[in-house]
């Protein structure tokens, strides 16, 4: 038979006529042992017709968060130790050419995750994944030239899911201060792509404007901005104790939006006092004069 011809109806039923049950049952066997796993999910599927809308079912469930965030958690710290760089026997010569597919794998989980009942923990493992791909910007942890546009990977579109469903399970309030400090941690000025030319980059949207579309009431607003200098101080701390991170310069840059989003909010009398405190701020004072 000609490679890539497949039998007609016809000659199939002609070539099987004279396979008595055995024959058939060996050759369906076969096809299910060293088949992919849609043709096995086939075939069972005929087998156990009851059971297919449980296994159906089971596919609709979001995947434990418990599992998603150990996956996740073990890819990242491979990812930092160079392992899908070089040569390491953690990682095969395979998996380290198809990081990318398995990124957006881990990625789909852990937002899909979002949806159960473990939202903490789904939580987590965005969070993971979300710092990973912003050092991806400075470091090299993969062989690409820009490791989000190769991995498809939308920090933005991910962190708007996480937040949305902060929102819904915890409640206004807890979802602002949790999602101010992570706009502090996360926020770049021009996103998350090392060239920002890409598909990926195309649909990047900046964290400052994707939490203002959350902030629908001014008290909201009010919260927001007082977390917000705490959470910069935080940033700054952490960078005068040594530990690695980006410089005020470029903190203030990467926050310009937010704060003017902040200004723009908080201009009633009633903020005056706020207003100075952000204004003070070293950090904040900077990303105004930048602006």
């Amino acid at each position: 038979m000609t490679p890539g011809r497949r039998f007609s109806r016809d000659e199939f039923h002609a070539k099987v006529a004279g396979f008595d049950r055995a024959d058939l049952v060996k050759v369906l066997w076969t096809l299910y042992w060293r088949g992919s796993a849609p043709v096995r999910e086939r075939i069972e599927d005929l087998l156990e017709p009851e059971a297919k809308k449980a296994r159906a079912s089971a596919h609709q469930q979001p995947p434990d968060a418990g599992q998603v965030l150990a996956r996740v958690t073990e890819f990242a710290a491979l990812a930092r130790s160079g392992a899908y760089l070089a040569g390491d026997r953690r990682v095969s010569r395979q998996e380290r050419t198809r990081w990318r597919t398995t990124f957006r794998a881990l990625a789909q989980d852990s937002i899909s995750a979002l949806s159960g009942d473990d939202v903490h923990t789904a939580v987590r493992a965005v969070r993971v994944l979300v710092d990973l791909a912003c050092e991806t910007k400075e470091y090299d942890y993969f062989r690409s030239e820009d490791p989000m546009e190769a991995a498809r990977f939308v920090v933005s579109d991910a962190v708007a899911v996480m937040w949305a469903r902060l929102r819904d399970t915890q409640g206004a309030g807890p979802m602002v201060e949790q999602a101010v400090k992570d706009l502090v941690r996360w926020e770049r000025r021009w996103g998350w792509t090392r060239r920002g030319d890409g598909r990926v980059s195309a649909q990047e949207v900046s964290l400052a404007s994707t939490l203002a579309g959350l902030l629908v009431v001014p008290d909201l607003w009010t919260l927001a901005a007082r977390e917000h200098a705490d959470a910069v101080d935080a940033v700054l701390r952490r960078r005068a104790r040594g530990r690695q991170g980006r410089s005020r310069t470029e903190l203030a840059e990467d926050l310009s939006e937010w704060h003017s989003l902040l200004g723009t909010h908080l201009t009633v009398s009633q903020h005056d006092e706020l207003l100075d405190r952000l204004s003070a701020h070293p950090a904040l004072a900077e990303a105004v004069r930048n602006g």
